[in-house]
C-alpha cells in the first residue's frame, strides 16, 4: 500500500475536477467548466506537458555531459611480457609480469557538443512543435463548445416541449371533463366523450416519452463537460435570449487561415520542413569537445590500494564525419520530399473540405431560418384556429373532432416551433464553426 500511494495520489489529481458549476449553470459557465475539465481537452494539455518534456530532452544536448566513473579490478593472473636480456644477450629472452594484482580507476569525464544536426533539429522545430501541440487543443476546445452547446438547447427545447405538453394535457382534461358533463346532460354523445379520453391519454403518453428521454439528455451533457454522473446538473436559460441569438451574419466571407485545421497543416509543413533539412545537411560533421579526468591506483595488497594516486588527465576536441552512409541520407531525403508533397495535398483537400461544409452548413442555417419564420407563424395561427373551434364546439356550432383535430395541430406547431429553433441554433455553430469563429475565454 505505501509503495502504491504515489501513484493513487497522481490518479486522484489527474481526475480532480477544475472549478465548480452554481447551483443554476448557464451555457457559457458550463463551457467554462467542459473547457477545465472534458478528458479530451485535459489529454491535449497533457499532451503539451510532454511535448515541452520532449522538446527540453533534444535541447539538453547542447548542456555539458558530465559523467562519472569507478572500475576496481583484481588482476588474477598478471599479464606477460617478453623482452630481449640486453644485459646478457646470450641468456635469451626474459619473461616479466606486468601490472599489480589490485588497480582502480576513479574518473570524471565531461562533453560539450559543439555543432550536430539532430541538435540543431530541435532547436530549429522548438516553436513549431509548440504551435502543433497547442493547436491540437483548440481544435479539441472548439469541438467541445461546438458540443457542449448543442447539447445544452437539446435540453433545453426538450423542457419546452414538455411545457406545452403538460399545458396540451391540462387543455384536454378540461376538454374530457366538458365532454362528461354534457353526455351526462344527454347533449352528446358518448364518443366525444370516448374521443376526448383518448386524445388525453395520447398527450400523457408522448409527454412520458419525452420526460424519459431527458436523462439520456443530462448523461451526454454531463459527459461533454467531463462532470461525473453523481454530480447534480441544473441548467438555468431564457427562451428570449435563445431566439435572439438565432441571428448570424451571413454575409460573411469564407476565410480558410481562421480553420484550425489549416493552420495546424501549415505548422506541419513548417516542420516538415525543418526534416527535409535535417537530411539534406546529414553530410555535416559533428563537432564535440571533451576533458577527463582519471586517478588511477595500483598496490599488491589490496589494504594499501588506495595509499597511492596517479592521475592523469587529457583534453580535446573530437569531429565525426559521415563520409558514406549507403546513400541512406539520399533516401530519407527523398521520403521527406514526399511527405512534403503529401502535406500540399492535404492542404489542397482540406480547403475544398472546409467550402463544402461552410455551403452546406451557411444551406441548411438559411433553410432552417426560414421554416422557424414559417412554423411561427403557424403557432399563431393554430392557437387562432384552436380558439375559434372551442369556442364553436360549445355553442354547439362545431363537432368535437374538430376540437380534437386544432387541438392537436396546435400541439404539433408547437413542437415543430421548438424543432425549427434547435436546427436554427445547431446550424448556426455549424457555421460558425466552418468560418473558424468559434471562441472561447482561455
Amino acid at each position: 500500500m505505501l509503495l502504491l500511494a504515489p501513484w493513487l495520489g497522481w490518479a486522484q489529481k489527474a481526475t480532480t475536477p477544475i472549478g465548480s458549476l452554481p447551483p443554476q449553470a448557464n451555457l457559457q459557465q458550463c463551457i467554462e467548466y467542459a473547457l477545465n475539465n472534458q478528458p479530451l481537452v485535459r489529454q491535449s494539455r497533457l499532451n503539451e506537458q510532454i511535448g515541452e518534456r520532449n522538446i527540453r530532452i533534444g535541447l539538453s544536448y547542447w548542456l555539458p555531459q558530465i559523467n562519472g566513473t569507478g572500475i576496481y579490478t583484481r588482476n588474477i593472473q598478471l599479464p606477460t611480457s617478453v623482452l630481449p636480456n640486453f644485459t646478457d644477450p646470450s641468456a635469451g629472452q626474459q619473461i616479466i609480469r606486468i601490472g599489480l594484482k589490485n588497480t582502480s580507476t576513479v574518473g570524471l569525464g565531461a562533453t560539450q557538443l559543439l555543432f550536430n544536426n539532430d541538435v540543431l533539429l530541435a532547436a530549429r522545430s522548438v516553436r513549431a512543435t509548440r504551435l502543433n501541440y497547442a493547436q491540437t487543443t483548440t481544435l479539441n476546445k472548439i469541438e467541445v463548445v461546438t458540443n457542449v452547446s448543442k447539447a445544452f438547447y437539446d435540453i433545453l427545447l426538450t423542457q419546452e416541449q414538455l411545457r406545452i405538453l403538460l399545458e396540451d394535457i391540462q387543455r384536454q382534461e378540461r376538454q374530457v371533463k366538458d365532454a362528461r358533463a354534457q353526455f351526462e346532460q344527454g347533449i352528446v354523445d358518448k364518443t366525444d366523450f370516448l374521443r376526448a379520453e383518448i386524445s388525453v391519454k395520447n398527450a400523457y403518453a408522448q409527454r412520458r416519452t419525452v420526460s424519459e428521454s431527458m436523462r439520456g439528455k443530462y448523461a451526454t451533457l454531463k459527459q461533454l463537460m467531463g462532470l461525473g454522473p453523481e454530480n447534480p446538473l441544473n441548467l438555468t436559460y431564457d427562451t428570449l435570449q435563445m431566439v435572439q441569438e438565432t441571428a448570424l451574419d451571413t454575409t460573411q466571407q469564407l476565410a480558410y487561415e481562421r480553420r484550425v485545421e489549416i493552420q495546424q497543416l501549415q505548422t506541419q509543413k513548417q516542420l516538415q520542413r525543418f526534416q527535409i533539412d535535417y537530411y539534406r545537411y546529414g553530410f555535416l560533421p559533428s563537432l564535440s569537445g571533451f576533458y577527463n579526468y582519471n586517478r588511477v591506483y595500483q598496490n599488491n595488497h589490496f589494504g594499501d590500494l588506495y595509499s597511492r594516486a596517479f592521475p592523469n588527465q587529457n583534453a580535446g576536441l573530437q569531429l565525426a564525419l559521415p563520409i558514406f552512409t549507403g546513400t541512406r541520407r539520399l533516401q530519407n531525403l527523398k521520403i521527406a520530399e514526399l511527405q512534403d508533397d503529401q502535406l500540399d495535398l492535404s492542404l489542397f483537400d482540406t480547403r475544398n473540405q472546409i467550402n463544402t461544409e461552410y455551403e452546406q452548413t451557411i444551406g441548411t442555417y438559411k433553410g432552417a431560418l426560414n421554416e422557424l419564420a414559417v412554423v411561427q407563424q403557424n403557432v399563431a395561427d393554430a392557437k387562432e384556429v384552436y380558439r375559434i373551434l372551442n369556442l364553436q364546439y360549445r355553442e354547439g356550432i362545431r363537432t368535437f373532432l374538430d376540437v380534437i383535430i386544432a387541438e392537436t395541430d396546435l400541439r404539433t406547431a408547437q413542437l415543430n416551433y421548438y424543432n425549427a429553433l434547435f436546427n436554427v441554433l445547431s446550424s448556426k455553430l455549424d457555421v460558425q464553426r466552418a468560418l473558424g469563429n468559434i471562441t472561447f475565454n482561455q
